[in-house]
């Protein structure tokens, strides 16, 4: 809100107020102001001038040689060349020694010849916004009403002498959305008087009644709690005044006509916005306020056929015809033009949800709008009726017809709240007193009476709206009794030790280490594309997609229930950019489904994902490019466990989850106690897939992180270092080619009891010579006892059974 404090000085007075003082008063108050804005540029030694003649520059067409009396001792010649300057105009003189915006300085000059005394000016030239001008003062010379007196400094003609203050308004501060509402706060920060204007004092009414002349109908009551309307007949559309314009103009509104510029200045004295329609084009002689229909379509002010959503708030005629979208915009068929020449002024209270709805629905948003959706102080729609209605018959000739045509559905209440004393200065750590609280309170405006144990009711006026409860009244006493004067304490109390929680800590701990390992986190939509998580759906259980009612793009249309489809997208999106070699990894939440239409908020799991591709090691002068493989993206994955203290809890078995390539993936299990949990799924992701993202070979893994958050971080167990040598057996056993080396190694630790410490595989083989669906496995055993050394005997009979054991459980020879 862009509040004139030449404006502003109508309702309260300035005087011996610095501005830029001011400014910062009211910031400290509470309300940010962000500009302080000077109206003049820089504009000095410039008068209004009248042209007495112009001709033809004798050598050149495009410049005039003007004769003006600017009030000077002697009429001074001017080289002019702009199109609309014409002898009989007021315009703005710039004299001899006179400077305007951007450091130019007037001086006596000749142009093509002739001598020329000064410089007639534009708008933009006096460091005005010229987009801010009537359309037809928008290019050339600024012409001037004809009231204006010669030699008058145009600074103060045109309210260049003025500083505009931007505030900054919150949400809940609709109230300053007008001059009345600046003035209360700007009366309560200095204890100044707010001077209100009384338009029913100068309203002269006509003896043909307005009710003869229209009717008004409300069917949506509960969306229109006031709608009330004067006639005017006999308006004469022009130009308002040139103050009016000023002011408009310093609020960043352009003029258009008298009628319509009334309904804007009253908008922004009382913060109630009004709507002139002509009335010769309301049929029927009645207007209404109803919800649109199905299929219903409106033109509105800005030329635009808007189709409208059932359920917008309209305004219409006596045909049930829409002639305007209440609260928003007016409608084309009803503006006033040129020849209006009667005029149905409404001022209604309507409900800011629906407007807002509306406002949102159309994307059209208007300074009417904003003041409805925010809503509007309901005690001011008649008095900014009446307002108006004086202006109208002062500025354009309009008789007003006697009395006010009016639906009320609810009138308005002040609210009556109790405020404690002792609760106030308990919340401020203050000691203010009764009196000093109610002297603030009066400065507010809010009337109050003292009620026992140092309590006060309260009564808010009704363009308070934001206040209804006492700790709001805390909040207005605080800010003005000085947030500055309010002593600080220190905080007393029990106090705890924070800390992370054990899902916090083990998040925190898993990107640690990959991140120091060389993988980059990333962080991917929540929302993918529908159907994408179909071809990774381990993690979702096989449930239903969740789909968003208003999504941003089929893009993003659906809730993930995976995270490998959008660690994908990543993927192909930096190949594209000659990215190829990716270690990645995200920690984010999946979400799943049993139902299909949903009646309860879909379940969040914590999921980790990794994606790897491209090079192991880079291709040198003397070595080959390594590609990464299944077992880099495993053994990232054991550091992981081991790194979490579930080495000895992850098993891996052979799988085929969907989307994976069905020769190289895997299922990962957390053994727990008494039952073997899926983790998640590891692997190459399927070939085809591959093939149409013009990927290479690409390994991801994703896991549940619920069942890590339970079982990890498990304190460590150190164990000395061995005094005693160990013993190291190999052997290749030749098994089917479809046994596990998992479960080999599961085998032999089982049949070796204690005195195994560790097995390892070294070597796998498959050829012709061991026949078909046949491989070797070769293993490494090394054996050692805590407390001894051992002997060769002891080791050959453990080794022995170990053999036996292979033999025995999976047919497997010894190989020669």
């Amino acid at each position: 809100m862009k509040v004139s404090t030449e404006w502003l000085s109508d309702y309260i007075s300035l005087d011996g107020v610095d501005i830029e003082e001011l400014a910062e008063q009211i910031t400290r108050s509470g309300i940010e102001i962000d500009s302080v804005e000077n109206r003049n540029k820089g504009v000095s030694n410039v008068v209004v001038g009248y042209v007495k003649s112009k001709e033809k520059h004798p050598d050149a067409d495009k410049l005039n040689v003007c004769i003006v009396d600017a009030g000077q001792e002697e009429e001074l010649q001017i080289v002019c060349g702009a199109k609309n300057v014409a002898a009989g105009q007021k315009v703005p003189v710039a004299l001899v020694g006179a400077k305007l915006p951007g450091g130019l300085e007037i001086k006596k000059a000749k142009l093509r010849g002739v001598p020329s005394q000064g410089m007639i000016c534009s708008a933009k030239e006096l460091g005005m916004n010229d987009k801010l001008l009537p359309k037809e003062q928008q290019e050339g010379i600024l012409v001037l009403p004809e009231d204006a007196k010669i030699g008058t400094p145009i600074a103060g003609l045109l309210g260049l002498d003025d500083q505009v203050l931007d505030f900054d308004l919150t949400p809940n501060r609709s109230d300053c959305l007008s001059m009345l509402g600046a003035a209360y706060e700007v009366g309560a920060i200095l204890g100044r008087d707010v001077k209100l204007p009384h338009p029913e004092k100068e309203l002269i009414e006509f003896a043909q009644p307005a009710n003869e002349r229209i009717a008004v109908k409300v069917e949506a009551s509960e969306l229109c709690s006031r709608y009330a309307v004067r006639c005017i007949s006999g308006v004469k559309i022009g130009p308002s005044p040139l103050w009016m314009q000023n002011r408009l103009m310093a609020a960043g509104i352009r003029p258009l006509s008298n009628v319509v510029d009334i309904t804007n200045y009253v908008m922004l004295e009382y913060g109630q916005p009004l709507h002139a329609f002509d009335a010769d084009k309301i049929a029927g002689g009645q207007i209404g306020v109803r919800q649109s229909r199905e299929g219903e379509k409106l033109v509105t002010l800005d030329g635009q056929e808007r189709e409208l959503e059932p359920g917008a708030l309209l305004i219409v005629d006596g045909d049930d015809k829409p002639v305007g979208l209440a609260g928003v915009m007016g409608g084309l068929d009803s503006e006033v033009t040129d020849q209006t020449v009667n005029i149905v002024l409404e001022s209604a209270k309507f409900d800011g949800g629906s407007v807002r709805k509306t406002s949102r629905t159309l994307g059209l948003r208007s300074e009417a709008s904003q003041r409805f959706e925010k809503e509007v102080d309901p005690s001011s729609v008649i008095p900014a009726l009446n307002r108006a209605a004086e202006l109208m018959a002062k500025y354009a000739g309009g008789n007003v017809c006697k009395g006010i045509v009016e639906v009320v559905n609810q009138e308005p209440q002040e609210q009556v709240v109790t405020l404690s004393l002792r609760k106030l200065n308990d919340y401020l750590g203050t000691d203010i007193s009764t009196l000093e609280t109610k002297t603030i309170l009066t400065r507010l405006g809010f009337a109050s009476a003292d009620l026992p144990e140092d309590a006060l009711d309260v009564r808010i006026p009704t363009r308070r709206g934001d206040i209804t409860r006492d700790v709001d009244l805390i909040e207005e006493v605080a800010r003005l009794y000085g947030y500055d004067n309010i002593p600080s304490t220190l905080i007393e109390g029990p106090t705890t030790a924070g800390g992370y929680t054990k899902p916090q800590a083990l998040r925190r701990a898993i990107r640690g280490l990959l991140v120091h390992g060389g993988w980059q986190e990333v962080l991917g939509y929540s929302f993918i594309r529908e159907g994408a998580a179909r071809k990774f759906p381990q993690l979702g259980g096989g449930g239903h997609e969740v789909k968003l009612a208003m999504p941003m793009s089929e893009e993003r249309s659906t809730l993930r229930s995976s995270l490998l489809p959008g660690m994908i997208d990543i993927a192909v999106y930096n190949r594209n950019r000659k990215q190829e070699n990716l270690a990645m990894f995200e920690i984010g939440g999946v979400f799943v489904t049993e139902e299909e239409k949903l009646t309860k908020q879909p379940d969040e799991l914590p999921a980790l994902g990794l994606l790897l591709t491209g090079e192991r090691q880079s291709k040198r002068w003397n070595t080959p490019a390594e590609m990464v493989d299944f077992f880099d993206l495993k053994g990232a994955l054991e550091s992981l466990f081991d790194y979490l203290g579930l080495s000895g809890r992850v098993t891996y078995a052979a799988d085929q989850p969907q989307g994976f390539h069905p020769g190289r993936s895997a299922s990962i299990y957390l053994q727990t106690e008494g039952e073997k949990r899926w983790l998640g799924s590891l692997g190459q992701i399927h070939p085809e897939l591959q093939r149409e993202l013009d990927l290479d070979d690409t390994y991801v893994a994703e896991l549940l992180l619920k069942p890590i958050y339970e079982y990890a971080g498990e304190p460590v167990v150190y164990r000395e270092l061995p005094r005693f040598p160990a013993m190291q057996r190999d052997i290749a056993v030749v098994v089917a080619d479809d046994v596990e080396a998992g479960a080999l190694i599961a085998e032999i630790r089982q049949t070796a009891g204690e005195l195994l410490e560790d097995v390892q595989v070294f070597d796998v083989f498959t050829g012709s010579k061991l026949g078909e669906g046949k491989k070797s496995v070769a293993l490494s055993l090394v054996y050692r006892h805590k407390e001894r050394t051992l002997t060769d005997e002891e080791v050959t009979a453990v080794h022995d059974r170990v053999v036996a054991g292979l033999t025995q459980t999976f047919a497997a020879e010894l190989r020669k």
